[in-house]
């Protein structure tokens, strides 16, 4: 069921096909991150919301341009080329591995012959993809109802952005977590990020954050957390930021994660779930604004 055309999230029932998914997102966006130029924070490497599913968007290569598409409402993956036809495979009840050598083949059929790292990021066990026998799951409605979430806190994500003339990241889905997420910089340097993330190196860490930011973002929970959560975090994190008043009346602060957390299902069981949303995404930049002493006069649309 669904409230206000936004999905109903129950972890229990997505968590297989989610598992499956983030391993098949990998794949896909590493693709990016092989071929696309550098952008700061990582940009380069995101995927996209699209009115299908999600999407690489255009990959400049070779003097071409190639695309891949995960399409939702066809369960299929489309790869096109500029030069070249349409190749499709089906999303179904496969094994990564599977996945992983069908796909490859499929791209030499558009003339795409790149290679990718071939463990995933930021998880642990970090299987290759060859090797991957254990996520094989794919549920259709399953998959519909991850990318719809995508989708709706998608436009709330972007018109939130649209406030803010400072620096601000596009609203991208990071396949090394699986999360949507949207990011505003306050124009100061941030002292260099610690680490710690599962597969990644310190100094793409260090970099991504590089600048003091406010970010927030839709996760859809882990084996660990089977909870999909709305988030909101300072980097750095002044002391009284988890202390700050924040909407709506739901939303709490984990002194364990340092960041501000929203249940999906607040959100979606809410009467408007669009403002219900969009008072945690502004609440939660204000503490971080406030609490860093942010320039909001020049970074934020003066009415």
């Amino acid at each position: 069921m669904t409230k206000n055309n936004w999905p109903a999230l129950d972890f229990s029932e997505i968590q297989d096909t989610m598992e499956t998914l983030h391993q098949w997102i990998q794949i896909v966006g590493k693709l990016r991150l092989r071929t696309m130029p550098w952008q700061n924070h990582s940009w380069h490497t995101t995927l996209y919301i699209t009115t299908n599913g999600f999407s690489t968007h255009g990959i400049p290569h070779n003097g071409r341009i190639f695309q891949v598409e995960f399409d939702f409402k066809k369960h299929q993956i489309i790869m096109q080329c500029s030069n070249a036809g349409v190749q499709t495979m089906d999303l179904k009840e496969q094994t990564v591995a599977e996945f992983y050598n069908e796909f490859f083949e499929k791209l030499k059929q558009i003339d795409v012959n790149i290679k990718i790292h071939p463990r995933p990021n930021e998880m642990e066990p970090a299987i290759p993809f060859a090797e991957n026998h254990v996520n094989k799951h794919y549920n259709p409605e399953a998959a519909v109802k991850i990318w719809q979430a995508m989708l709706k806190a998608n436009g709330v994500f972007n018109e939130f952005r649209t406030d803010f003339v400072g620096k601000a990241s596009p609203v991208h889905l990071f396949w090394g977590a699986f999360d949507l997420a949207v990011t505003r910089f306050s124009r100061k340097p941030a002292p260099l990020h610690p680490g710690g993330m599962p597969n990644m190196s310190l100094e793409v860490m260090q970099e991504a954050y590089s600048q003091e930011v406010s970010s927030a973002g839709l996760w859809l929970g882990s084996r660990d957390s089977p909870m999909p959560m709305f988030y909101a975090y300072a980097y750095p994190s002044d002391p009284e930021f988890g202390k700050q008043k924040i909407q709506p009346e739901q939303a709490f602060w984990s002194e364990d994660m340092g960041e501000y957390f929203l249940k999906y299902e607040d959100v979606q069981q809410s009467d408007d779930p669009e403002q219900t949303l969009r008072d945690f995404l502004q609440t939660t930049y204000e503490a971080a604004a406030k609490t860093s002493g942010w320039d909001r006069e020049a970074l934020e649309k003066q009415s």
